[in-house]
């Protein structure tokens, strides 16, 4: 209904914004009648208590109406669980504003109203609420990390990046199953793996996470932690940004801030510039240019044209490559079951039939040139530098 911005060199310790300003908010919520004053801000809890005095309306600021968003979204049991966190935690030392309603008598042991008795109960049920929830999604974590250790031999790929800049909509492209994808922020709370066939043979996981935010809320960040994970320690991390966004390189360096503050151990990184079909040629020029002075590795994409996703395609495979070792191999020609792992695992480079071995040269993941050196029928040399 209206906007009101203000430049402050500090916030107002009671209002966030000065007393001047106030009025002016006043005004403007009684000339357009409005109900509702929402902050791009985090305000403290007395912030809003007295903002909601002096305005007679009800006050937001941008963490819990993130929150509400985050609430309104959620759909498994998981990502119910991480919102219900974030909102307790967020609650807890505001729960004074929202039982001003009710006496609070001053003074001596035994004169307590009902309104601070009722704050005690409810502090009470929190924390033992938060204890709860903390541990159970302890559990999830967990729960997850054991996975992890089960897909350890696969290439894993997550995608990271700023809300609604079409994580899940490449996923399922990529990937062909069906994904919810909605144009809307905070679409996908829950991350999701799919195994993706990348073609010539070669196959990877790929994770969607939840999307960030500028100034994404910490009790946000604490409470997905356990999802966030997924992105942790990938082969490859995928920062997808919203190429057609009129700011989209601000996204993107929010996006690296987020990835940054977890500290995640990534051993690689490729950016995809989405959306692309969105631009004109003149358009796509210019940010190919802005991308080449500003990045290192990085592809563009599209999951509207029938090709958008082939560049994205060959750059996997070769990060998978590269992770890679060429090696000199001598099987025995009777080995029939290692021989076929080798074609199926690797690339087979050079071959040749010595007697009742077999020498060929072959690039192999590291996992499997593992499985290889503990086979005592098997000789592995270094191969000699390409030519």
């Amino acid at each position: 209904m209206a906007t009101v911005q203000q430049s402050l060199q500090a916030p107002h310790p009671a209002y966030y914004i000065g007393t001047g300003k106030v009025e002016e908010l006043r005004a403007v919520v009684s000339d357009r009648a409005g109900s509702l004053v929402i902050f791009d801000e985090d305000l403290t809890p007395m912030q809003g208590q007295k903002l909601e005095e002096m305005l007679g309306v009800r006050v937001m600021d941008r963490t819990e109406l993130i929150i509400d968003i985050f609430a309104l979204r959620a759909r498994s049991a998981e990502a119910k669980m991480q919102v219900e966190l974030a909102q307790l935690e967020y609650l807890m030392p505001r729960l004074r504003r929202m039982w001003s309603h009710l006496s609070r008598i001053r003074g001596g042991i035994g004169l307590r109203g009902p309104g601070e008795m009722q704050l005690e109960t409810d502090r009470r049920m929190i924390r033992r609420r938060i204890r709860e929830l903390k541990r159970r999604l302890w559990k999830v974590a967990q729960q997850r990390a054991t996975e992890r250790k089960g897909r350890a031999g696969e290439f894993r790929v997550a995608l990271v990046g700023y809300t609604n800049a079409g994580k899940s909509s490449i996923l399922a492209a990529l990937s062909g199953s069906e994904l919810f994808i909605e144009d809307r922020l905070f679409a996908t709370l829950d991350s999701a793996t799919r195994a993706v066939d990348l073609g010539e043979g070669f196959q990877a996981l790929v994770t969607d996470t939840v999307g960030f935010i500028r100034k994404l809320p910490h009790h946000l960040v604490a409470s997905f932690r356990a999802t966030l994970e997924e992105a942790n320690g990938v082969d490859l991390l995928c920062h997808v940004v919203d190429v057609a966004h009129p700011r989209w390189e601000d996204q993107y360096e929010v996006a690296e801030g987020v990835v940054a503050d977890l500290q995640f151990n990534v051993k690689r990184k490729l950016v995809v510039f989405n959306k692309v079909d969105r631009l004109t040629h003149v358009e796509q020029a210019a940010i190919k240019e802005r991308a080449e002075a500003l990045l290192g590795s990085h592809v563009f994409s599209s999951t509207v044209e029938p090709a958008g996703l082939d560049t994205l395609r060959a750059m996997l495979r070769q990060a998978i490559r590269e992770g890679w070792r060429t090696v000199m191999l001598s099987i025995p020609a009777s080995a029939g079951s290692l021989l076929a792992e080798v074609y199926r695992e690797g690339e087979v480079l050079r071959r040749e039939e010595r007697g009742v071995s077999i020498q060929m040269t072959a690039r192999l993941p590291m996992d499997v040139l593992g499985r290889l050196r503990s086979r005592q029928d098997v000789a592995i040399f270094e191969a000699p530098p390409a030519a």
